[in-house]
């Protein structure tokens, strides 16, 4: 699995809850629609972390890159029903930057001799 993931911070004024509603809605259209496999939206416990990690952190997962280009290509398109649910997330939100993970090892990867 790839994973994606994005911190952000909400801007002044908007709803916790608002957000995680728009979140579910415009992720949950990937899902359904087999973008992505699966979501979760975290959220900052007790202020615990570094600064540089926003209060919101939401990872996607898809079986591999090729899934993740072809989601990235539908929201690329900026139009149609993905692009109003994706702007009533991006229009909520501040301070964001994005990172992609792996499972790791990789199921391909050999180690003396070894597949893990």
């Amino acid at each position: 699995m790839d994973i994606y993931h994005i911190w952000c911070n909400l801007k002044d004024g908007v709803r916790d809850t608002e957000f995680c509603d728009r979140v579910n809605d415009y992720l949950g259209h990937l899902k359904e629609n087999a973008h992505i496999e699966s979501f979760r939206i975290t959220r900052r416990k007790l202020g615990l972390g570094p600064s540089f990690l926003f209060e919101f952190h939401i990872m996607l997962e898809t079986r591999d890159l090729s899934q993740l280009e072809d989601a990235f290509q539908l929201v690329g398109k900026r139009s149609g029903e993905v692009e109003g649910l994706h702007h009533s997330v991006n229009s909520l939100v501040s301070d964001i930057f994005f990172s992609l993970y792996r499972d790791f090892p990789d199921p391909w990867r050999e180690r003396g001799g070894q597949k893990f």
